[in-house]
């Protein structure tokens, strides 16, 4: 009974401390309220602070990532700034053109087929039927040909790129097409009387006004002999799969074939 009568009166005690004493204690002793704000202060302000510097460092971690993407492709312009100069300047010395040569950038947008890695869309506008060359570096890569106004470009090793070539010192000429194993070039319609030797070094002849003279293109690696023509297979400089940019090459002649139509559609007008 005296146990029972114990833990009441703890019971009330406790009661009467945690309502009455408490307030007593705060009342009376502003001290220690004073302390209690000042704690809670103190702790929301480096709460606020610590919250503050991981805001902070987050934004500058953001910020340097950004500047560095900048960085990228502000190297990544000036690179292919001075590609397109020398390439420019390479057309150029290789007298190319009697007019300034018409080369555009051009970037890879996406492919055409899943099942062909050689045919791909190109950020360029194409209204006429022209067949414009495509550059990497200062190796042929294929033709750029028209689609519904839209540039597609066909890359070497495509069924449907073909384009005249010259073979070796002697100039002999050929045309470039795909080949059974997709890796290298095929070059077909060779004359029968021609010599040509493995080794021998495959330029661009600029016979189809597509591309220009001396643009390079590979080596002959196999050639076989018909009975009306010679055959060979060459292995490519350019490895055009991996590219995301080009250069379009649109020969003079397409100009001037341009101008003559032109006038002829203002004189039929008048």
């Amino acid at each position: 009974m005296r146990k029972f009568l114990f833990v009441i009166l703890f019971l009330i005690i406790g009661l009467l401390y945690l309502f009455e004493v408490d307030k007593l204690i705060i009342k009376n002793f502003t001290f220690f309220n004073d302390l209690k704000l000042s704690y809670i202060n103190k702790v929301i302000g480096i709460s606020t602070t610590v919250e503050k510097y991981f805001n902070q460092a987050s934004s500058i971690e953001k910020l340097r990532i950004e500047n560095n993407e900048l960085k990228e492709y502000r190297i990544l312009y000036t690179a292919t700034q001075k590609q397109l100069d020398t390439i420019k300047e390479f057309v150029i010395t290789m007298h190319a053109d009697e007019t300034k040569p018409n080369i555009h950038l051009a970037k890879v947008l996406s492919y055409i087929n899943f099942n062909d890695f050689t045919k791909v869309w190109l950020d360029q506008k194409k209204e006429d039927d022209s067949i414009l060359g495509l550059i990497t570096e200062e190796y042929a890569a294929g033709i750029v040909v028209n689609e519904n106004g839209k540039s597609v470009a066909l890359l070497n090793g495509n069924k449907e790129c073909s384009y005249a070539v010259f073979i070796g010192e002697d100039k002999v000429p050929g045309i470039i097409t795909s080949s059974k194993d997709g890796k290298n070039l095929h070059i077909k319609y060779i004359p029968i009387w021609a010599e040509i030797k493995i080794g021998d070094e495959v330029i661009t002849s600029g016979m189809d006004n597509i591309f220009f003279e001396g643009l390079k293109v590979g080596r002959i690696s196999e050639e076989n002999k018909l009975p009306d023509m010679q055959t060979a297979i060459i292995k490519p400089y350019a490895n055009v799969l991996k590219k995301k940019y080009f250069y379009t090459y649109k020969h003079y002649s397409h100009d001037k074939k341009e101008e003559i139509n032109e006038k002829k559609k203002e004189s039929t007008k008048k």
